[in-house]
């Protein structure tokens, strides 16, 4: 239904939203809540967020939907680094994924470049959305607009991060999802209502969160970085030139990828207790930023570059 919404079928037919009375154990409205559940209980995000999960369904369940999300993860990488050609809507857009791709498998098994774990990073979350903007399969994490950061890194976990393995990418799940939940309940995670900063920027502190949870972050340094990560999203435009989902978008999901791993090893080499703006309150600026954003900034084509870049020719359909 848009900005995360799901109405099943009933609900769409009658328009009444059944309410879920199901209680889980540890309910929180905050991360301050969250916090504070986790050291009183002595668990990890991810802990927390299993109880929860197994007050609903069994772990059997859980653990196999949470597979399932990164086996299509997994697929849609795959299926981005393997097509060529043009992008559909008129802009004529390059798919770039396959040519990074081979180009970086051609390079020799010790580059001598420091940063080319950077370069597959990217490669991930192109390949992703570029699928998205040719309406591939993806998972929506949180929106489809922003789906390439988690798996980017989620993959970059994978591959470069000594020791990593099925639990860890589980556990990366849960965190993003907690953390996905406080942007939900108290904020948005639509372009049309925020900006891009709810949809990338909750992406890039979802991704942040869950990475520094699964390499040794404690509940403190997981709450950092993902304030790290929306405070340096504040104030971001949804422009989309021709009203397409391809730019500034597929770039806009590799620099944010980068970003949250930026925040992470930043959130890493504090103890996560002495920073001055806490994620709640990061949450609540970017809500109030979205609110303040004009209307032709968010998500309309009006505004920024979908007004400012030399026009091409494509029909657009205005509903």
């Amino acid at each position: 239904m848009g900005g995360g919404f799901i109405l099943d079928e009933s609900e769409a037919e009658n328009g009444v939203i059944m309410e879920d009375d199901r209680k889980e154990p540890y309910s929180f409205d905050s991360a301050a809540e969250l916090l504070a559940l986790c050291k009183e209980h002595e668990l990890t995000i991810a802990e927390l967020m299993m109880k929860n999960e197994l007050a609903v369904d069994s772990l059997e369940n859980i653990q196999r939907k949470l597979d399932g999300l990164w086996d299509v993860m997994k697929a849609c990488v795959t299926r981005g680094c393997a097509q060529e050609g043009i992008l559909p809507g008129g802009l004529k857009v390059k798919r770039r994924a396959s040519g990074l791709y081979k180009a970086l498998k051609g390079r020799p098994g010790e580059s001598a470049d420091p940063l080319a774990v950077l370069d597959w990073v990217t490669l991930y979350a192109l390949a992703v959305n570029e699928e998205n903007a040719a309406g591939g399969r993806m998972v929506t994490a949180p929106t489809n607009g922003a789906a390439g950061i988690i798996p980017a890194v989620l993959h970059y976990y994978i591959d470069f991060i000594e020791g990593a393995n099925q639990a860890g990418v589980r556990n990366f799940l849960l965190t993003a999802a907690a953390v996905g939940m406080l942007y939900k309940k108290n904020a948005s995670i639509s372009g049309a209502e925020v900006g891009c900063q709810g949809e990338v920027g909750s992406a890039c502190s979802m991704a942040a969160a869950g990475l520094t949870a699964i390499i040794g972050g404690s509940v403190n340094q997981v709450e950092n970085a993902a304030e790290i990560a929306m405070e340096h999203h504040l104030g971001l435009t949804c422009d989309p030139i021709g009203g397409l989902v391809q730019v500034p978008c597929i770039e806009r999901n590799a620099v944010a990828s980068v970003k949250a791993i930026h925040a992470t090893r930043m959130a890493l080499h504090n103890d996560g207790s002495s920073h001055i703006v806490s994620l709640d309150k990061v949450i609540n600026t970017m809500k109030e930023t979205g609110q303040d954003m004009m209307t032709k900034y968010k998500e309309t084509s009006r505004g920024g570059l979908a007004v400012n870049v030399v026009e091409v020719p494509i029909n657009i359909i205005e509903c």
